[in-house]
């Protein structure tokens, strides 16, 4: 069936559903509320994708159609799920209730992928904001300053200008292609005042951390550690990449260049028009066709898109009279400059996209998992591009592989650096942002320091959804497993394996929420995660110097 197709057979069936009578036994009842979920998120997806930008309508309906629907479908679910009395079911009911409540509470959490902008970067400036608002408020400076930073003559976008850090050769362009980010970095934290609008958002940060626990702590839980063991991790990691790579100080606005050689060297072969095409023929290779799998694409720049990629459900999976209908993902992302910088966040992306298309389970869990896991997974393929092999197969080029791997492993430390910035921060919010940021790039990352510049400031998520980028920086410890023990049972993939999705959808990526990070890494692994496969990875990067 065409993919249009599909998706208005799962839509007229959320259409159809009705609510089950009072006296429904319970089994009957959860199912029922299962159904209600399934259509309350299929509605959650039309909606953002409309209010993305990436179309005027989905399934024949409009945005004020699916939001009428929306809200509609949430009552509807509400009202099912307050009919249910936990008391009355088995433990396997229970977890798949309990997995919804988790679904439907992180998806009112999240504010970093929002299409409509409810705040504007000015609001950040009022002292009357909750916590929610003030971050929506962060996050809309990063469209109204991120998408528009003023750079030789002409505007760019902040996805861009990281890309054109890594590869403009002039040095004081580079300097100035770094001071177009200012205007971003003064909105989110001024002149530096300890009452900035991002200071005031960490400290409420670190308010609800105490009550409720943080992305960092969640992280920690989802592989069975502590916070304690996650920081320390962070720090040896850090410290691993200081010692594998040359002593002397690099300025801020050159530490992607000084890194990046892999980027200019193959530059001319990753043009943008490239991208999506290169990243196709991958993951074909891999056994993941994306376009059989209906992976819809929002690649094209606009004035008022997210500010960060992401990749997300369209439609959710469901079995229709007897027949599986898989889940379909949505990807968006701009790539105006192309580059190996970009191609890997594309991959990154479509790494997403192929989890979600592989999610095969009972409605309750047909979602993501833990966000740990997530954000790890999609980095297993999006590695790959840093490979030489990869790179003589795919772009007929190929740099040497510590030139490769300095190239790779210099924006994973970013994530690493971010990671420990963010959980020091949330523990102690009355530190300078500034000076937190210094000490760690200047120890670590032996960068030249400037802590009258907010250059943390650079990704969205630290403004949207504080703690978050523990996701990426400890993730890099569970991709780094995942890479390890797949190539060991299935072979090498860097070039394709067809045997690679099949595998891993059966090992890991079928489940959606139904089993945590620690039980899916115990099941692959067969032992507690280490961060050994990443620590010999970031020896790749070059000599270590004593």
């Amino acid at each position: 069936m065409q993919i249009l197709g599909r998706v208005l057979v799962l839509l007229a069936l959320g259409a159809a559903f009705s609510a089950a009578p009072a006296d429904t036994p319970p089994h009957v009842t959860v199912a029922t509320a299962e159904s209600a979920f399934l259509d309350y998120l299929d509605a959650v997806g039309a909606v953002g994708f409309i209010e993305s930008g990436g179309a005027k309508s989905f399934g024949d309906k409009d945005l004020a159609a699916w939001t009428m629907r929306l809200d509609a479908q949430r009552k509807q679910f509400d009202q099912v799920m307050s009919r249910i009395e936990p008391d009355t079911l088995d433990a396997a009911d229970r977890d798949a209730i309990a997995s919804m409540r988790r679904s439907v509470t992180d998806l009112a959490a999240d504010d970093t992928t929002a299409g409509v902008q409810v705040r504007t970067c000015a609001d950040a400036q009022r002292r009357d904001l909750d916590y929610s608002s003030l971050r929506a408020a962060l996050v809309s400076c990063y469209v109204e300053h991120g998408n528009r930073l003023q750079f030789d003559g002409g505007t760019i976008d902040r996805g861009t200008a990281l890309q054109l850090l890594h590869v403009v050769e002039n040095r004081a362009e580079r300097q100035a292609l770094f001071a177009a980010f200012l205007p971003l970095w003064t909105a989110l934290n001024g002149r530096g005042e300890a009452d900035s609008p991002y200071r005031r958002m960490i400290a409420m940060a670190a308010a609800d951390a105490r009550r409720n626990g943080s992305q960092i702590d969640a992280a920690a839980r989802a592989i069975g550690v502590q916070t304690t063991d996650v920081e320390r991790w962070l720090v040896q990691v850090l410290a691993a990449w200081r010692d594998a790579n040359p002593a002397e100080p690099i300025e801020p606005w050159d530490f992607r260049y000084v890194n990046g050689a892999a980027n200019r060297e193959l530059q001319a072969r990753i043009p943008a028009a490239a991208l999506l095409p290169v990243n196709q023929r991958f993951y074909r290779d891999l056994g993941a066709d994306l376009t059989q799998l209906g992976v819809v694409f929002d690649l094209e720049p606009r004035p008022d898109k997210s500010p960060l990629a992401y990749s997300d459900f369209l439609v959710r999976g469901r079995t229709v009279q007897k027949e599986w209908h898989r889940p379909i993902a949505r990807v968006l992302g701009t790539y105006a400059a192309g580059g190996l910088f970009s191609l890997n966040e594309l991959v990154h992306e479509n790494g997403h996209a192929v989890h979600v298309s592989a999610i095969h389970t009972r409605p309750a869990f047909m979602d993501w998992p833990d966000t740990l896991f997530t954000e790890a997974f999609a980095d297993v393929p999006s590695w790959s591009v840093h490979e030489p092999a990869w790179q003589r197969h795919y772009l007929g080029a190929v740099v040497a592989e510590a030139t490769s791997m300095r190239a790779l492993f210099a924006n994973v430390m970013l994530d690493v650096a971010w990671s420990l910035f963010e959980l020091r921060l949330l523990r102690d919010p009355a530190l300078d942002p500034n000076a937190v940021w210094t000490d760690i790039t200047h120890e670590y990352l032996r960068v030249v320091p400037h802590p009258e510049v907010p250059w943390w400031a650079m990704r969205v998520q630290l403004a949207g959804n504080p703690g978050y980028m523990v996701n990426y920086g400890l993730g890099a410890l569970l991709t780094a497993e995942m890479r390890a023990r797949t190539a060991a049972v299935i072979g090498p993939f860097d070039t394709g394996n067809p045997r690679w999705y099949a595998w891993l959808s059966g090992q890991l990526l079928q489940y959606g929420s139904e089993r945590d990070t620690r039980r899916l890494l115990q099941d692959l692994l067969g032992r507690p995660l280490s961060p050994d496969a990443l620590l010999e990875q970031i020896k790749r990067c070059g000599a270590h110097n004593p």
